[in-house]
């Protein structure tokens, strides 16, 4: 059931106020519904926490510079994101997987200047900043892997130990990723759960977390939960072929930041995860 008051701020931001209401899963900051509207269509609502008009205009963002598809946005504010629905008939089969590394490979060649993105955006309803960089190197260090890594140290998360070890791998991370090509425009939380698809093909890509990047970093995130397989990968290599070393070595140090996110947010066997991808590589 929606709690007091939305159904009169859902009137007040689309002229109609909504006949039934029914929760949707995903809400891991706040809840979300499916509104049935009386002119007979759908549409979602993201309700609580904070940032939700920043996700709104993440979405636009990815609307206005990609063909990414992604819901229409029809209300954001601090806390009520209103969106169009999208049905969905079940997973990321084979043929979804082939299609997502399409739409993937798509947004990946919207290319930017510099690494980051013109303001923060948030991930998981976390913090994310994106100074901008002309380095990949310099931006993965500074506003992922030790951004992220402090807001986990000083959440009580991780201990003062894994943070040092972190912070000498950093020093050290020339030695392990290269500079891509150019960056390139990312989803930026690529996991299942965001992927909505309908009959074997992707039918939207939701909760983004965008920023312009080396695209492999969106590459190792997908593996990270198991998302997309070799499917995908086959595809995705015939229209991006992947450089030297992503699946040796910088698709686990990719994987730090997802897994630095999870412990910052979750604590528990993540953090073991991160200390044993900092002993792989010497950290």
């Amino acid at each position: 059931m929606m709690r007091a008051g939305l159904e009169h701020r859902i009137e007040a931001a689309l002229g109609q106020a909504p006949r039934s209401a029914e929760p949707l899963a995903g809400g891991c900051v706040g809840d979300v519904f499916r509104l049935r509207m009386p002119d007979g269509g759908d549409v979602v609502a993201k309700t609580g926490g904070a940032g939700l008009a920043l996700e709104g205009w993440m979405l636009d963002y990815l609307r206005e510079h990609s063909r990414l598809p992604v819901p229409r946005v029809l209300h954001a504010d601090d806390d009520l994101l209103v969106m169009e629905f999208i049905p969905t008939q079940g997973g990321i089969n084979r043929s979804a997987q082939r299609h997502a590394a399409d739409l993937l490979a798509d947004l990946h060649a919207v290319t930017a200047p510099q690494f980051g993105l013109e303001r923060d955006t948030v991930i998981g309803g976390l913090r994310q900043p994106n100074a901008q960089s002309p380095t990949w190197a310099a931006f993965f260090r500074d506003q992922r892997l030790m951004a992220m890594g402090r807001q986990a140290l000083d959440a009580g998360r991780i201990p003062a130990a894994l943070m040092t070890r972190l912070e000498n791998f950093c020093a050290r991370i020339d030695e392990f990723i290269d500079e891509p090509p150019a960056p390139s425009l990312i989803h930026g939380d690529m996991w299942a759960g965001n992927v909505l698809c309908a009959s074997g093909r992707i039918a939207g890509f939701v909760d983004p977390a965008i920023y312009y990047a080396d695209a492999e970093i969106e590459l190792a995130f997908s593996t990270l939960f198991g998302t997309f397989g070799d499917p995908f990968f086959a595809r995705y290599g015939e229209r991006r072929p992947l450089r030297p070393g992503f699946d040796e070595m910088r698709r686990d140090i990719y994987n730090l930041y997802p897994l630095l996110v999870h412990a910052r947010l979750f604590g528990g066997s993540y953090v073991g995860s991160v200390a044993a991808t900092l002993s792989r590589f010497g950290g």
